[in-house]
């Protein structure tokens, strides 16, 4: 196992997530931001320490995104149930996910497998959808009243969404033709 100082601050992220959803659900909202918040932190300071000290790691490669994901989709679906967040928005978080996840999976089925390297597009967006979560999850839980600027930045959330997703489906999609020729 290649534990070290990153990954284990990697799966304490990981650990954060049902704590930040029962913390949401039980009405605990601004806990849930201060967590999401030491979890994006953490997430800044793992990935410095994992290059600083030299400690970069399979496993980290694999559990990086895993924690970040988790945590992501889990805070946009839980917004979602508790209709603070447009149910639509968590929707499609979900459906790039669920996409980029079954052309990887179907990718390696087929004996053509697909390397994922982030887009331009996907670090905006993954930029977008974290600062939305914090930026919903602050004002729901510090109550202040944000509306218009809550939904202004829901349906820029939603636009990168499916701009990222189409970006990463067009990618997908050329990379296969090249397998097929």
């Amino acid at each position: 196992m290649q534990m070290n100082l990153p990954n284990t601050i990697t799966v304490l992220r990981i650990f954060a997530v049902p704590v930040v959803i029962y913390l949401i659900l039980t009405g605990y909202l601004q806990a849930a931001f201060w967590i999401f918040l030491a979890a994006g932190i953490s997430d800044a300071i793992d990935g410095y320490l994992a290059r600083a000290w030299n400690q970069r790691t399979e496993l980290g490669a694999y559990l990086d995104p895993i924690a970040d994901k988790s945590l992501l989709v889990s805070i946009f679906i839980t917004l979602a149930l508790i209709h603070f967040i447009p149910i639509w928005l968590a929707i499609a978080v979900v459906s790039r996910d669920l996409m980029i996840v079954g052309a990887v999976i179907l990718s390696w089925l087929l004996g053509h497998p697909v390397t994922i390297r982030p887009l331009m597009i996907s670090k905006v967006n993954t930029v977008a959808q974290i600062g939305f979560a914090a930026f919903a999850l602050g004002s729901a839980g510090f109550g202040f009243e944000a509306s218009d600027l809550l939904m202004l930045t829901a349906y820029v959330t939603g636009v990168l969404t499916v701009l990222s997703a189409a970006a990463y489906l067009a990618a997908w999609m050329r990379h296969m033709a090249e397998g097929a020729g």
